[in-house]
């Protein structure tokens, strides 16, 4: 009888054990799938609007970049929305998400939304898309390029501190502010800085279709309410994504009840950098650890 029991007994936590078994192989099968579908974007075969949220400081993303080459091969996403909160970034950022919008809108429609905040390299990838719409109140324009250095050669005089730089040429490293700007480096910089300006106002008076004089009286770097935007014509309409969704609709023939889904690039960065930049949000010295050389970026002194 004991011996009866010892078996009934180990065939009983034989069969927990199989049964915590299954289910953790059930559990992690689900996990893996949710992880390959969230990676992959994984082909539909019902029709849908796809949605590229741009939030924060915009930089040259290369997981974002390859979610959107997938976007364009896919024939059940019928367009694009871009929902636009940033108050720039990187000049190069913004000009490589704009050059990615203008080669999807080659395929399909694509809409550019502006929030909260949309200025300087947001706005640059806001005219990637084939129409905008704003917000009446959302905070647009500061379109311009800009270089921020600072000269800390009298505070380590004070200090006691003597900089000892070693270069190639004298133009090496200017702007420094460990050295005096020498003005012929001035010179040379602010000469990179008006051929980047006058590239961004090529891309507003290509898709704007403004003239150029217009587009350069615009462009000395002061802020606009959409409103103002779009009494200025760098905006098409204020509205909120149903304008969107119903300009689709009018114009290419885009179900309106299509179901809407977010592209979700994959981020690379850790939970330290998402940590690190939850502490320190938008300020001046998260900006300066994550961008560097010339900005397109507006942002409270």
């Amino acid at each position: 009888m004991s011996l009866s029991t010892d078996i009934i007994l180990d065939r009983l936590r034989l069969k927990r054990r199989l049964l915590f078994w299954k289910i953790f192989s059930i559990i992690l099968i689900v996990f893996i799938a949710l992880q390959m579908s969230t990676r992959l974007n994984l082909i539909s075969d019902t029709d849908r609007i796809a949605r590229l949220r741009i939030d924060g400081i915009i930089l040259n993303d290369h997981n974002r970049n390859k979610k959107l080459n997938d976007l364009i091969d896919d024939n059940s996403i019928k367009a694009l929305i871009v929902t636009i909160n940033s108050p720039g970034g990187t000049f190069t950022g913004g000009e490589a998400l704009f050059k990615k919008l203008r080669h999807i809108s080659e395929k399909k429609p694509v809409v550019s939304l502006l929030e909260e905040t949309a200025t300087s390299a947001a706005y640059m990838v806001a005219i990637g898309g084939d129409y905008i719409i704003s917000r009446a109140g959302t905070l647009t324009g500061s379109i311009g390029v800009i270089l921020q250095t600072a000269n800390l050669t009298e505070l380590m005089n004070k200090l006691g501190i003597k900089s000892e730089i070693i270069k190639s040429g004298k133009f090496k490293g200017q702007p420094n502010p460990a050295e005096d700007f020498l003005e012929e480096a001035r010179q040379a910089t602010t000469l990179v800085i008006n051929d980047l300006f006058n590239m961004f106002v090529d891309m507003i008076v290509q898709q704007r279709s403004l003239k150029r004089m217009t587009v350069l009286g615009l462009s000395d770097g002061r802020l606009y309410s959409g409103r103002m935007a779009k009494d200025l014509g760098l905006v098409d309409l204020i509205g909120t994504e149903k304008e969107a969704v119903a300009w689709l609709e009018k114009t290419h023939k885009i179900g309106k009840n299509l179901p809407i889904f977010d592209i979700k690039p994959i981020d690379e960065r850790g939970n330290w950098s998402k940590l690190i930049n939850g502490i320190l949000g938008e300020s001046f010295l998260s900006y300066g650890r994550v961008l560097g050389g010339v900005l397109s970026l507006w942002h409270p002194t």
